[in-house]
């Protein structure tokens, strides 16, 4: 059976719950998830089937109890990251319910230290936008350069940008890259978190 609803965040968990019965829908345990039936907190793992091992990120900021699912398969297959609004390609989500401190713990720390083959795959496919944005910030990055080419090409031809992996978001994520020197200096700080909170603040008054 192939499902397709779409909406945004858990709005479609009640009506696939009618269309499957008894079907399981995982949510995190702080955040009030529509349909939710088995809440996981951090460190929780799901076995699906008898080779996908997932295993629950907590990834607060966005919402205060976003959880991100890191997932696992048989030897040699690239493990995958479901970020939903954390983790963007080339960007993150608003800090709705959180804040800078709590990003960059989600962010550069928990999501940054997975395997950098790990394929990301994000809640909106923003990509074009945020590459438009990443290269106003570092505008000498060749690496955004090129992925921005290459996405315009993938949406116009009708194609998905996603998913990205955490090595592409190290080179092309400003968010991602704070740590860096080079980052700091173009934003003027020399504080990872200062500088993340200051190009959250850019990326929400960019008009480009």
């Amino acid at each position: 059976m192939c499902l397709c609803i779409i909406r945004d965040h858990a709005g479609g968990n009640e009506k696939m719950k009618e269309m499957v019965p008894g079907i399981k829908v995982y949510g995190g345990s702080l955040d009030n998830v529509k349909g939710c039936t088995d809440k996981v907190e951090n460190g929780d793992k799901i076995l699906l089937g008898a080779n996908i091992n997932i295993l629950s990120l907590h990834t607060p900021c966005h919402t205060k109890g976003h959880i991100s699912y890191y997932v696992t398969g048989k030897d040699g297959e690239d493990p995958a990251v479901f970020t939903g609004d954390t983790l963007f390609i080339a960007g993150c989500g608003k800090f709705f319910e959180g804040t800078a401190e709590q990003m960059y713990q989600s962010l550069c720390v928990t999501l940054g230290s997975l395997p950098k083959p790990t394929q990301v795959y994000c809640g909106h496919e923003y990509t074009v936008k945020n590459l438009q944005f990443a290269l106003a910030v570092e505008p000498d990055n060749t690496k955004i350069q090129q992925k921005l080419s290459w996405a315009q090409q993938q949406r116009q031809t009708g194609l998905p940008t996603i998913p990205s992996t955490i090595e592409e978001e190290m080179e092309t994520n400003p968010f991602i890259r704070v740590d860096l020197p080079e980052l700091q200096k173009v934003v003027g700080l020399h504080d990872p978190i200062a500088a993340l909170r200051e190009i959250r603040r850019q990326k929400d008054n960019w008009r480009g």
